[in-house]
């Protein structure tokens, strides 16, 4: 019996063309799940997230951390964040994800999204820190939301409801071909966590 959901025969591809967005589903059991949300929402050094638009200086409701083998400065929306050491927490969490994806990540972006009324407009990750066609695996706590993606030149549209627990890599050339979002939704009244294990360019 599957206690997860994960898929035996390997992750599944989402998206029809011009890159990989490998769904594995939920990777550990729901308790073990909801534990490590409530500890990374008691011991993340969570902080407004900022951005320069325009020449405008915003800080949105949704809370942000970046962790690090190093202290990386990882620059994105004209601002520039300084990486904090690992926790316990997200050290085992990257072994966990590496072994699973055969991926070696060496940062990680925490987005802290406290209801549906937070959510992300289209974007790629693809700032040059992190290189061309980067492998960025997605793993997700907390309250069950909506991921999107749409193709740039085409507007083609994929999406998945991303669970408690689970894991999506983004990796070969979704980052130049495709844009992704988390929707905002009303029905959505308890706190996501997502943690976005990337690999810096060191200089």
């Amino acid at each position: 019996m599957d206690l997860f959901n994960n898929h035996t025969n390997g992750p599944s591809n989402l998206l029809p063309y011009d890159g990989e967005a490998l769904y594995y589903g939920r990777i550990m059991p729901a308790n073990e799940a909801a534990t490590y949300a409530q500890t990374l929402l008691d011991t993340i050094h969570w902080k407004n997230d900022e951005a320069v638009i325009f020449g405008r200086h915003i800080i949105t409701k949704r809370k942000v951390a970046w962790y690090g083998d190093s202290d990386y400065a990882y620059t994105y929306s004209n601002t520039t964040k300084q990486a904090l050491s690992w926790t316990p927490e997200l050290k085992t969490l990257k072994h966990l994800v590496e072994n699973l994806s055969g991926v070696t990540f060496n940062s990680c972006l925490l987005n802290l999204y406290h209801d549906g009324n937070e959510g992300m407009a289209w974007h790629s990750d693809d700032e040059k820190s992190l290189g061309k066609n980067t492998a960025i695996a997605s793993l997700s706590f907390g309250a069950e939301r909506k991921f999107a993606f749409k193709h740039k030149a085409t507007k083609q549209g994929v999406s998945l409801m991303l669970q408690s627990g689970s894991l999506l890599m983004m990796q070969g050339t979704t980052q130049t071909h495709w844009l992704h979002a988390l929707p905002k939704s009303k029905r959505v009244t308890q706190p996501r966590i997502n943690l976005t294990f990337r690999t810096m360019i060191t200089p």
